[in-house]
């Protein structure tokens, strides 16, 4: 009788329907969900048609993405070489080189065209392996961050995710690129000292042992990581923008060509503020790898406030098409080989509701 009373009593609770509703909502539903949220902001979500030729997070896709970085990294720079070589050139003599114009001027009477090209193989190769640590890790380290952020939370710190990603992606890719970018500020700022790869790093090994490859790694990653963090965080940040206030119809319904317009205008703006956040840290550097014995702390003391800004407006130039190029690149890479890519992130469904957004 007991039972039976407990029974007749719960079916006439007037609460129980409610209750058994509740019941009925499908979880199932929201974990399925969870997945695809995450990988819209760690750069997986597809747009609807696509297909794609590898899953993402595999080890193809990583690799396909180290390979976009070596070709976007490793081209631009190769490609800008006279640039950087003038502006490097202003750097550690501003006395005898003043502006672009005469830079290029007395590089050209004293070198010949030939001498623009000056530091050209380092700086392909050195580019590439830097490249390749770049964007490749990047990519892990967004999703990996992202993963142990959750759902909501890597999408209320996005810009947080991207700065950590970048910079953690920026302290290996400097371990790779610093003995290439010592041998090519080598040949670049020391005339007489040598004028190819292969005679400038047996001469500096020679002269001062591995460490003339190293003892730049330290300001170097004082100039790339900021300037990657803002490459980056900048750039994601702007394209959300750009999809949002500027471009006039939703990034599903744009072409690839279309897509690939508004990832060269974001990837110049990002170039423009990643310039001036590392250019007192790219002086020292010059610097640095041209001299003998100095420390990073001297060569800061002895520029001062003003020297560290010589060069800005060449590097301004160099740095925004190079970064507009580079984004182009690597995201054309992506395109071509139907990798996944990110549109605008979301706001999940859950915050929504938390937030009262959605009922």
């Amino acid at each position: 009788m007991y039972p039976s009373t407990l029974t007749q009593l719960a079916r006439a609770n007037p609460f129980s329907a409610p209750l058994f509703r509740l019941q009925k909502v499908e979880e199932p539903a929201q974990t399925t969900v969870v997945p695809a949220q995450k990988r819209r902001l760690a750069a997986a979500s597809v747009t609807e048609g696509d297909s794609c030729d590898c899953e993402f997070g595999s080890m193809k896709y990583y690799a396909l993405c180290g390979f976009g970085g070596i070709l976007s990294c490793g081209i631009t720079h190769t490609a800008v070489v006279p640039l950087d070589l003038v502006k490097c050139r202003i750097q550690v003599d501003p006395a005898k080189y003043k502006t672009i114009f005469n830079g290029f001027s007395v590089t050209i009477k004293e070198d010949g065209i030939r001498g623009l090209a000056k530091g050209w193989a380092p700086t392909f190769i050195g580019y590439s392996m830097q490249g390749l640590c770049k964007f490749g890790f990047y990519e892990v380290f967004k999703i990996l961050y992202g993963d142990m952020l959750g759902e909501e939370n890597s999408y209320l710190w996005r810009t947080s995710l991207y700065l950590a990603a970048s910079a953690s992606a920026e302290f290996f890719a400097d371990i790779a690129l610093a003995p290439m970018e010592a041998c090519k500020v080598r040949i670049q700022t020391q005339p007489g000292y040598a004028n190819t790869l292969r005679e400038c790093a047996p001469k500096m090994y020679a002269e001062e042992g591995l460490w003339a490859f190293y003892k730049g790694v330290v300001p170097l990653w004082m100039r790339q990581i900021p300037y990657t963090m803002m490459k980056f965080a900048c750039f994601e940040r702007t394209v959300e923008m750009l999809y949002k206030y500027v471009v006039p119809k939703p990034r599903s319904e744009c072409s690839k060509p279309e897509q690939l317009v508004v990832t060269f205008v974001a990837g110049y703006i990002a170039g423009v503020f990643c310039a001036i956040v590392s250019h007192p840290a790219d002086s020292v550097v010059s610097v640095l790898n041209k001299e003998k014995g100095s420390t990073a702390t001297q060569v800061l003391k002895r520029l001062g406030p003003m020297g560290v800004w010589k060069g800005l407006f060449a590097r301004i130039i160099m740095i925004g098409t190079l970064t507009a190029l580079q984004w182009f690149i690597y995201d054309s890479v992506k395109v071509y080989f139907r990798l996944p890519r990110p549109p605008p992130p979301e706001m999940p469904e859950s915050l929504k509701k938390k937030l009262g957004l959605t009922e």
